[in-house]
């Protein structure tokens, strides 16, 4: 089939490399401009980009769609279908007809859950069980489409977003693969329920303090969440403390929020929760240092029991 292929990040990436596997004939590929990275703010392709240049595909990055202003090219680019991941832009409505099969999205969510930009995160700093990706024929909403085919997963008890957005990048892969075999003999598009819909906004660094005054799940959930980035945050003193690894513990504690009632360089750290359960912080790094086992920490930077951990500004 041929195929325009648009996506950014290193999701995207997994099922570019399957389409071509598959003996598709991806004919261009769009993703977002460089951008700088990094303390030097280094000029850096996307991950897609990389990978379309390493496969000879022509590569195109526009600002903008506005104003039909790739629709000539995409008229003698000519594809069939569009494959759509994570690509970071809204297709306005002649892009999304100018294929035959139209525009198909792969979505990192079981729609109509999770539509937005950190699907993936936010199922895991809400506690969802089971997670998933659905490709959907898109329309000019935002994950609003009729949705083709879906694949779901079982979401581990310790597992970070970074973790599970890699699984999910995989079955991404498979499912797009299954979807355009299917595509030519037609698959049954099912509407969204907009009463089931929700919305997954972009991440923000302000959102990574932690609240003691939750539930040691909940804190547990937003650490997982939040991993790799911006990665979960609070106070030791006047110093910045990131927590990027935790376990629940079946312990409880009437000691306050935030309060150290385990320290130990053998046994790791844990700290009291708003209802009285107990979260055992297990991989930390104090702002500008480096990143460490609690137990490592702690033979290096005791903490007394008794010390309470506060938000961080």
């Amino acid at each position: 089939m041929r195929i325009v292929y648009m996506g950014t990040p290193d999701f995207a990436v997994a099922a570019l490399k399957r389409i071509l596997q598959d003996g598709h004939d991806v004919v261009a590929v769009f993703t977002q401009p460089d951008k700088p990275q990094g303390r030097k703010m280094v000029l850096t392709p996307p991950e897609v980009k990389v990978c379309a240049l390493e496969a000879g595909i022509p590569v195109y990055q526009p600002e903008s769609f506005r104003n039909d202003s790739q629709l000539e090219l995409l008229q003698q680019l000519d594809p069939e279908v569009i494959v759509v991941a994570a690509y970071g832009k809204l297709l306005p409505k002649y892009v999304l007809d100018l294929p035959k099969y139209g525009c198909i999205n792969i979505h990192g969510s079981l729609l109509p859950k999770y539509r937005g930009a950190a699907p993936i995160q936010w199922a895991v700093i809400n506690g969802e069980k089971t997670a998933g990706v659905t490709t959907m024929q898109m329309d000019v909403g935002l994950d609003t489409g009729d949705m083709l085919l879906k694949a779901e997963t079982e979401v581990g008890e310790n597992e970070t977003a970074g973790e599970l957005f890699d699984r999910l990048a995989e079955l991404g892969a498979d499912l797009i693969s299954e979807t355009l075999t299917r595509l030519p003999e037609g698959i049954p598009a099912t509407p969204q329920d907009e009463a089931q819909s929700s919305y997954a906004a972009m991440l923000k660094k302000e959102m990574a303090v932690i609240d003691w005054t939750k539930s040691a799940q909940e804190i547990h959930n937003l650490v997982r969440g939040l991993n790799p980035w911006p990665v979960a945050l609070t106070t030791l003193g006047s110093k910045r403390l990131k927590v990027f690894e935790t376990r629940m513990t079946d312990r409880t504690s009437g000691k306050k929020p935030g309060e150290v009632i385990g320290s130990d360089p053998k046994k790791g750290l844990e700290i009291c929760c708003g209802d009285g359960t107990v979260l055992s912080v297990t991989e930390v790094q104090l702002v500008g240092k480096k990143r460490m086992g609690a137990c490592d920490y702690l033979r290096g930077h005791a903490i007394a029991e008794g010390t309470v951990l506060g938000s961080a500004e």
